[in-house]
């Protein structure tokens, strides 16, 4: 199985840009969305920005992985 996970870009240096979840930051590569800005959401697979979404659509999800980790720490 594989997954995506919704980042913020924070600053963009040609075809590589800094990301961000949750306070931690980390290089991807642009080489598949060159139109993302700084500010935008993307999807982030295997080091690579897959897909930009929408605010609201990469908010949702990160608040259902919160809700996950959650549930799992209790267990």
């Amino acid at each position: 199985m594989c997954l995506a996970i919704p980042v913020r870009i924070i600053s963009i240096n040609g075809t590589e840009a800094e990301v961000e979840i949750g306070g931690i930051t980390r290089q991807t590569s642009l080489m598949l969305t060159p139109e993302a800005r700084v500010g935008d959401y993307v999807l982030l697979h295997a080091g690579y920005a897959i897909n930009i979404i929408d605010r609201k659509e990469a908010e949702e999800t990160l608040a259902i992985f919160a809700e996950m980790s959650q549930i799992m720490e209790k267990e």
